[in-house]
């Protein structure tokens, strides 16, 4: 092993000495007379020719909130004519004219190593850089050969800025533009032209998490500016990227979708439970939470409303009205009759025809078109009737008979009959009726027995008016708790269809879905 590294040694030592002195002197020859300002031309009145291309090797971020997208390229500078190359690692290559040589008459040198402040490179910048040296390579030697190409590949990290459309957002795609093209040089003296027509290479790209790449079409533009008669030349690639949405649809559509549907479970929640309203309010502010995360990744601009954004808006007009309803939903639970009295387009609206439509029904009633319009009939001819009743029916809620029925045998005009409803107090009365022996009894137990019917009638009046409001009150409060879980079960189904709506439209209007 030992005579083996000696004998690598050796010719290692020979190598450098037959070389060293070639490309010294090779060196000495070439740049001793070499002009770093001089345009390396055979013909001053020609355009240099520089063939530009771009080799994107990563997407490092989109910033979306400052509009910047951060790219690793190489620069492929090729100066044959000027080529100038951004691999994305920016690689240059060119061919120098004053940089040529015949490799047999310096020892076989066919290609050396120098600093790029030694020789004439293209000042090729980015017209839309954002970082803040503006220029982010980092100078590295240029590799020369012998014919005078140049190969020159600075890494870099690269800032552009990139105007963000967030109307899809998240599913949108992005074309961010990155501009190259020489400061100084007009269109008459540096030609940029480039290297291949398709665009930029992405052999080399890294796969990205949140962004896939579509393409990075590239395009010569020349371009006459206000500050300068001459043409200048740029050209323009275009990186097209569209974003993987998975992220996004599991982490914020998902979680809004399951909001929005505990929002409607709370219409089942039953109103005695006390958590109604709170429920309501919870998701409500859930909500805000989840709006205020895709607003922090957004930029602060008023071109466009981003579609999550729509959707996130749309679900939270629906919760804050099923809060709105929920309220409402709890003021009919709890009224009485002391203090409100149902008004009867409500009656028609909430305890007939909506529960109809709803197929929702009472215990022991069945509505249906059919009991409706009897309802209504019935009502009709019950108000025909209190109208032709006496007062003290409609008091008492007896049939009004007396009026046409002859009085019984053994009574008085002052007693009368009171009808069916009284008719134990009318054999009572007949039976502590005792024949009287002299006129003054008579009279005496005549007017005894008209006081106490008096008061009883009376006492009577009141027993009955006391069930009968109760009846009513109890009638009434029923009325209103029905309406209030009408309500309930029309909003359920109404928030429902309007959230699926809304999720389908969301999704069918999106360019595309999801990108794995």
């Amino acid at each position: 092993m030992a005579p083996m590294l000696a004998a690598l040694a050796l010719l290692a030592l020979i190598s450098v000495s037959e070389q060293g002195p070639h490309e010294k002197r090779l060196l000495n020859s070439l740049l001793n007379s070499y002009n770093t300002l001089e345009r390396p031309v055979a013909n001053e009145s020609e355009p240099l020719e520089v063939k530009f291309g771009l080799t994107l090797q990563q997407i490092i971020d989109v910033d979306e909130k400052n509009q910047i997208l951060t790219t690793n390229v190489w620069l492929n500078l090729d100066e044959k004519n000027q080529l100038l190359i951004t691999n994305i690692w920016l690689s240059l290559e060119w061919n120098d004219y004053n940089l040529r040589w015949n490799d047999s008459d310096y020892g076989g040198v066919k290609d050396l190593r120098i600093t790029p402040n030694k020789l004439w490179k293209p000042d090729v910048l980015m017209y839309n850089s954002a970082d803040e040296g503006f220029d982010g390579t980092y100078q590295t030697n240029v590799v020369v050969r012998n014919n005078g190409s140049c190969l020159y590949v600075p890494p870099g990290i690269f800032k552009s800025t990139c105007k963000i459309d967030i109307t899809w957002f998240p599913f949108d795609d992005q074309h961010c533009d990155m501009k190259f093209g020489s400061w100084t040089y007009d269109g008459n003296q540096l030609d940029l032209v480039l290297k291949d027509e398709a665009g930029g290479d992405l052999s080399d790209f890294i796969t990205n998490g949140e962004w896939y790449l579509i393409g990075m079409p590239g395009k010569k533009n020349t371009i006459t500016y206000a500050c300068c008669p001459e043409p200048y030349v740029d050209v323009t690639f275009t990186i097209m990227i569209r974003r993987r949405t998975l992220y996004y649809f599991f982490n914020l559509i998902v979680p809004c979708v399951l909001i929005s549907s505990m929002a409607l479970l709370g219409f089942t929640l039953p109103p005695d439970s006390g958590e109604k309203l709170t429920l309501g309010v919870t998701i409500l502010l859930s909500l805000t939470v989840f709006l205020n995360l895709v607003a922090e990744t957004l930029p602060q601009v008023s071109d466009a409303i981003p579609l999550l954004g729509t959707y996130f808006n749309c679900i939270m007009f629906m919760v804050a009205s099923s809060v709105v309803l929920t309220v409402v939903v709890l003021n009919y639970h709890h009224r009485t009759a002391d203090i409100h009295e149902m008004p009867q387009w409500i009656k028609t609206v909430f305890l007939q025809w909506l529960p109809w439509i709803l197929r929702m029904s009472r215990p022991g009633k069945k509505i249906t078109r059919k009991t409706i319009m009897m309802s209504n009939r019935m009502r009709e001819l019950e108000l025909k009737e209190r109208s032709s009743k006496s007062l003290l029916a409609n008091v008492l809620d007896i049939d009004d008979d007396f009026r046409h029925v002859p009085p019984p045998p053994n009574s008085t005009a002052s007693t009368g009959n009171l009808g069916p409803g009284c008719s134990i107090f009318r054999t009572d009365f007949r039976r502590s009726f005792v024949r009287p022996s002299t006129m003054e009894d008579v009279g005496g137990g005549l007017g005894s027995h008209h006081r106490e019917l008096h008061l009883i009638l009376r006492e009577l009046q009141f027993i009955t008016a006391r069930m009968k409001k109760a009846d009513e009150e109890a009638e009434l409060i029923s009325d209103w708790k029905f309406a209030a879980m009408v309500v309930d079960r029309f909003c359920l189904f109404v928030f429902t269809l309007f959230t699926i709506i809304a999720t389908v439209a969301v999704l069918l209007s999106a360019p595309h879905i999801i990108v794995q």
